[in-house]
């Protein structure tokens, strides 16, 4: 029996329809299991010019560390860091987020451990206080939700395991210090992102003096971008967008989880109105109930500073 032609167009419709839906669930599927199994093991070294100082003067090499959300088992995360020594940095910068298990301090150190011979200098992020909860993703699409802590974590070991190893607290704390044969001052914030910065109390005109002059801050909050910048200091170093962490080919970054624009996301920039250039790492970790990256590669950076 023949059908009629009706019949047929819709059997060919739905068919079509079949075709689609089930190439759509491949498709996403293979791009999930890329993103969680492939691409947030990618560990990739950036490396950046930055013009910054005097005229004649020696290059000076930064090592830029952010967001590592560590947890114990994350062994390959922790292998990497530590070979980083081979870039031989003159000072390493750490921007927080360095936890994301109660029990984290030590796969911490173990990473940073071949960099403890370096000068170096931190602040702390939100998730060196408290660990991950889970959450919606699509939460990060709401500028306004509502910051949820989890469990309490040991901030104040880590702290006092990486200031033994001689490295600078920079939580709401300003210094000068040697490295690379350079006088570099420094100030940093704790995390914008949850209140807890103070840059009032470590606000003041850079020091002309100093051959280079650095801010910190985990999260780049433009207010603290710009009360940096406008006291003159030279490059301003920030974490915490995870560089979008999922972002669109060609797009970019859909959010920054935080007051920057999502063009900032990640990268070296000029911060707008202000000589002070910013640097923001897209970092190394993920949180890890969402633990995906697309389009944008785990990552450290070396800055190699050099004559304006």
């Amino acid at each position: 029996m023949q059908l009629p032609p009706d019949n047929l167009a819709g059997m060919a419709k739905r068919s079509t329809f079949r075709r689609v839906a089930v190439g759509t669930t491949v498709l996403g599927a293979a791009t999930l299991a890329y993103a969680s199994l492939v691409e947030r093991n990618l560990f990739t070294l950036r490396r950046f010019d930055v013009p910054v100082l005097a005229p004649d003067a020696e290059p000076l090499r930064i090592l830029h560390l952010s967001d590592l959300h560590l947890t114990p088992g994350q062994h390959r995360k922790q292998r990497w860091v530590a070979e980083l020594a081979a870039t031989d940095p003159d000072l390493v910068v750490v921007t927080g987020d360095n936890m994301a298990h109660v029990d984290a301090v030590p796969a911490v150190l173990r990473s940073f451990g071949p960099l403890f011979d370096r000068p170096g200098a931190f602040v702390f992020g939100s998730n060196d206080y408290r660990g991950p909860v889970l959450k919606n993703p699509f939460s990060y699409l709401q500028r306004d939700r509502e910051y949820v802590q989890g469990a309490a974590l040991p901030a104040e070991e880590l702290r006092d395991a990486l200031t033994g190893a001689g490295w600078v607290d920079l939580n709401n704390a300003r210094t000068t210090i040697k490295a690379g044969g350079r006088a570099i001052e420094l100030v940093g914030v704790d995390d914008p992102h949850v209140g807890r910065d103070d840059y009032p109390a470590v606000a003041g005109p850079a020091d002309p003096t100093a051959d280079v002059r650095i801010a910190l801050t985990h999260s780049p909050e433009p207010p603290v971008l710009n009360a940096m910048a406008a006291d003159g200091f030279d490059l301003i170093l920030a974490g915490h967008t995870h560089g979008g962490q999922v972002c669109v080919p060609f797009v970019g970054a859909l959010v920054t989880n935080c007051g920057l624009d999502r063009r900032m996301a990640k990268g070296l920039r000029r911060w707008p109105g202000s000589d002070a250039l910013l640097h923001v790492s897209a970092g190394l970790g993920t949180h890890p109930t969402a633990p995906v990256r697309f389009a944008c590669p785990p990552e450290a950076s070396v800055l190699t500073l050099i004559p304006r």
